[in-house]
């Protein structure tokens, strides 16, 4: 009986119309495809085999997860990668049945190294044009900024990307959390907004709801990335939940970075029931473990979900996406067809 409940719940969620908006195009970067680009760019990796990458994707925190993930970066070097880095990506999340995607990108990752920022920006931009046309999945880029650098260097990385105004949806704040606070950012986020973008940033993933309280505050974001913390704070979630806020949770990555140690302890169903506007993505696919489609899975056996709760992050995700109306829409039509046919 419960083998059967399970293959339902499976078919059901393969179904869903997903939307994911936590994905840094960079996590997406799987072994086999980060030794093709070594090959074809001479890079020497302190690796042998897909294997040995996959045997050092183990992390006891968030900082050293970032240690591999820059040093996973070195392999992309031309406009031509970025391009098949992310046009890799879409055609994975295609199978999950994703509809629309709203991606991350670490500019000052590469351009630290010499990569010209127009060949990231443009790779990317390349494929996502593709996977619109090719795959039927929309589309938004954001540029992130990494927290751990100063703030003079996010706002010349801003101010290289005008050129590209047009093509970017916002702007986020990744990178290590602690000891990194939302304020040490107002002055980029302000001329963010002042151009029209949307601003979010990660916070409350391993930071304190303190950190949730400035992104709010200080930054004024549109959305907040991780936010699961904000259990901590009975206040911060009462406005969470009055303002409608979405929250971009991502519950494998929280569990391979030990945010939690128990997927059956993740606060992800508390949240839900709390009126939180929670969302399921993956974060860093290729290092965590799973893409947006087994987030779902894990989630939905690890914590007992039934179809309400994961149509409901389903449609959380459709709603709390900045995409066009007509698009968000054609998405819940999309959503209300599934609810009512299976």
């Amino acid at each position: 009986m419960e083998q059967a409940r399970q293959t339902d719940l499976a078919v059901f969620i393969q179904g869903l119309p997903k939307v994911e908006l936590h994905l840094h195009i960079e996590g997406s970067l799987e072994p086999e495809l980060m030794f093709e680009l070594a090959r074809r760019n001479g890079v020497t990796l302190p690796y042998d085999s897909v294997e040995e990458i996959r045997a050092a994707y183990q992390f006891a925190n968030l900082q050293e997860f970032l240690d591999l993930y820059y040093q996973g970066m070195a392999v992309l070097r031309t406009r031509q990668d970025f391009h098949d880095l992310t046009r890799a990506y879409l055609e994975r999340v295609a199978q999950d049945n994703v509809r629309h995607v709203e991606i991350f990108f670490d500019p000052q990752g590469h351009t630290e190294r010499g990569v010209p920022f127009t060949d990231v920006i443009e790779g990317i931009l390349d494929a996502l044009a593709e996977g619109e046309r090719d795959l039927g999945i929309s589309s938004g880029l954001v540029l992130s900024i990494l927290r751990h650098l100063p703030e003079e260097d996010a706002l010349k990385t801003l101010e290289a990307a005008l050129p590209y105004r047009d093509r970017l949806l916002g702007l986020g704040l990744d990178s290590s959390e602690v000891g990194h606070p939302p304020s040490k950012f107002i002055r980029v986020f302000e001329k963010a907004r002042d151009l029209g973008l949307k601003v979010m940033a990660h916070a409350g993933e391993e930071g304190p709801p303190a950190y949730l309280w400035e992104a709010l505050d200080l930054l004024k974001v549109d959305r907040v990335d991780h936010g699961n913390r904000s259990l901590e704070d009975p206040a911060l979630v009462a406005r969470l939940v009055t303002e409608g806020m979405t929250l971009t949770v991502c519950p494998l990555s929280n569990l391979k970075l030990r945010v939690v140690n128990d997927l059956t302890k993740h606060p992800l169903k508390s949240m839900l029931d709390l009126g939180l506007k929670v969302t399921v993505n993956s974060d860093d696919p290729s290092y965590f473990g799973g893409t947006i489609g087994e987030n779902y899975r894990a989630v939905a056996q690890a914590l007992d979900l039934g179809r309400d709760d994961l149509a409901q992050l389903a449609r959380n995700g459709i709603e709390g996406a900045f995409s066009t109306p007509e698009r968000k829409a054609a998405l819940l039509d999309e959503l209300n067809a599934h609810l009512t046919t299976s």
